[in-house]
């Protein structure tokens, strides 16, 4: 076995991965994360992505397995509607190096050697959402903050679950989680008036007229990600967790409307998650929220969360829902790094009060 304190940090070399290399990837990630994956879900992640295949490399020492990795997965997405710019961006994902090598100072020639290669490939920007353990690293390799992301929660059901899932937020959070169950109940309310008319159905697989809703809705944003039938199918139905249920919205004529995807709970949770939502215009949004939710409840959650934007559009429609946002100190930061400073996606990354970001354009197959 190599041993760490006899190896200098100089001594080990990158390499860029393929799928020959996923069995070594996840020995390194179940090492790294508590939420264990097998080579079925690291390809799924890296391999069969419709948007393209992920960036992912590996350190090693000399003659032995990977000890620090890194992954940037590819997103199509169109700056404000244009067709003409849309493009490849970069997400970054799975920063991990094994516990007995942390504090080596590793991570960054595998971030130097990730930018080189998405800047080869291509791709105008790259942005990511490091947690606060990483988040400085970033910003000392030259990483641009560019935003704040939050948690932000409803309430469906008073007791211990909800309490667990609002304690991050204090004590009198976690106290008035009744006070939010009806504050929840009134927002549900309106929903239910302003969406109504429309049929909520389960979907197995998304239509193919998705993509001409995606088209509509990122003519209302500076960046968002392309959402066609293959990308969809492949994020949420094909996803090697299986937590994910789709619902489509279909109004009085029959045509589609928009839809909702949640995450259900994992065993022994009461956590659900609002992971995805897209919708032709206000009306449509609030059925498709009211239908999410209600998937959730008839689920057994007893809170719901979703993460957005500081600013964005996304985060207003989160708000008229119901949601209620988290202690100003809970938050994370969005940050970017610009490889073609005049391209109308890098101009527009710099500002994430712009984008339409939901938890289903993150890089991991599932939240929390």
């Amino acid at each position: 076995m190599v041993r760490p304190e006899e190896v200098p940090a100089q001594d080990l070399t990158t390499h860029l991965c393929g799928p020959q290399d996923r069995a070594e990837q996840v020995r390194l990630f179940n090492a790294c994360f508590r939420k264990g994956i097998d080579a079925q879900g690291l390809a799924w992640r890296y391999d069969q992505n419709p948007h393209g295949r992920a960036v992912s490399l590996v350190s090693r020492p000399p003659g032995g397995q990977a000890v620090c990795g890194y992954a940037c997965s590819p997103r199509r997405a169109v700056p404000s509607g244009d067709e003409s710019h849309a493009a490849p961006i970069g997400q970054t994902g799975d920063v991990m190096t094994h516990p007995d090598w942390r504090r080596r100072g590793i991570f960054s020639s595998l971030d130097r050697a990730c930018m080189q290669e998405t800047a080869r490939l291509g791709w105008p920007v790259v942005f990511g959402l490091p947690n606060r353990h990483s988040a400085h690293l970033f910003l000392e390799l030259g990483w641009e903050r560019v935003g704040l992301i939050r948690p932000h929660t409803f309430v469906l059901r008073a007791g211990a679950g909800a309490r667990a899932v609002l304690a991050p937020n204090g004590r009198l959070a976690s106290f008035l989680a009744p006070w939010s169950v009806h504050a929840g109940r009134r927002a549900r309310a309106r929903l239910r008036v302003e969406g109504a008319g429309f049929e909520a159905r389960a979907l197995e697989r998304f239509p193919a007229e998705v993509v001409e809703l995606s088209r509509a809705v990122e003519r209302r944003h500076s960046l968002m990600v392309r959402r066609d039938a293959g990308y969809l199918d492949w994020r949420f139905v094909r996803n090697t967790r299986g937590l994910h249920r789709a619902v489509g919205l279909y109004d009085p004529a029959g045509d589609f409307a928009g839809y909702a995807v949640v995450q259900l709970p994992r065993p022994g949770e009461e956590r659900g998650f609002l992971v995805d939502l897209l919708a032709r215009d206000e009306a449509a949004t609030a059925a498709a929220l009211e239908a999410g939710l209600a998937r959730l409840e008839r689920a057994g959650v007893a809170a719901v969360q979703a993460w957005a934007v500081d600013g964005t559009g996304w985060r207003r429609q989160l708000a008229r829902a119901g949601f209620r946002p988290p202690r100003a100190a809970d938050h994370l930061i969005v940050i970017a790094f610009v490889h073609q400073p005049e391209h109308p996606l890098a101009v527009a990354a710099r500002d994430a009060s712009g984008w339409y970001l939901t938890d289903g354009d993150r890089d991991d197959e599932t939240v929390g």
